[in-house]
């Protein structure tokens, strides 16, 4: 499970709370998507647009791909990856638990900086779901903290815990 950031557009007389747990309680866990593809208006498509303009402007060279259900845009960059996913209504950030000290912070920063773009571009607001706060809040600290302590969690307890059960070896 990777570190998560959406974004999503507040409901009318709703806060960013009610707003997502309304999408949460909505959520089925199936989505069909031939029979509900994305569909972009022209604004939003045009907003997609301006959000891979201003991200390699301001951030660095990504790459995208267009999907049925959503658009993608990969930041493979000096302090790791990150990815975005939009479909014009939300928006999703991600990027893997492999950081930790100076590197966590750094990630954190340019995924908080992403996720300001797609806020000031597309009007969408920012929850960052680990540390459950808006981004816009920007605690990176608490985010770099909760990244590095679970990075460093799986990169020391995961290997010693499968050394521990590989077969023909004493528990």
């Amino acid at each position: 499970m990777p570190y998560w950031i959406t974004l999503v557009r507040r409901l009318p007389g709703r806060t960013l709370s009610e707003t997502l747990d309304q999408r949460a309680a909505a959520w089925d866990g199936e989505v069909d998507f031939e029979r509900n593809p994305m569909n972009l208006t022209p604004d939003r498509r045009a907003a997609w647009d301006e959000i891979v303009r201003r991200v390699s402007a301001e951030i660095g060279p990504v790459s995208v791909e267009e999907y049925p259900c959503n658009l993608t845009l990969d930041r493979n960059g000096p302090v790791g990856r990150i990815q975005l996913d939009y479909d014009g209504d939300s928006a999703d950030i991600e990027f893997a638990y492999r950081h930790f000290g100076e590197a966590a912070r750094q990630i954190v920063v340019e995924a908080y900086r992403l996720a300001g773009i797609v806020e000031d571009i597309t009007g969408l607001v920012g929850f960052d779901c680990q540390t459950e706060r808006p981004t816009a809040e920007g605690d990176i600290d608490a985010a770099a903290a909760l990244l590095g302590g679970v990075s460093h969690w799986a990169q020391t307890e995961i290997p010693r815990m499968l050394a521990e059960n590989r077969p023909g070896t004493a528990p």
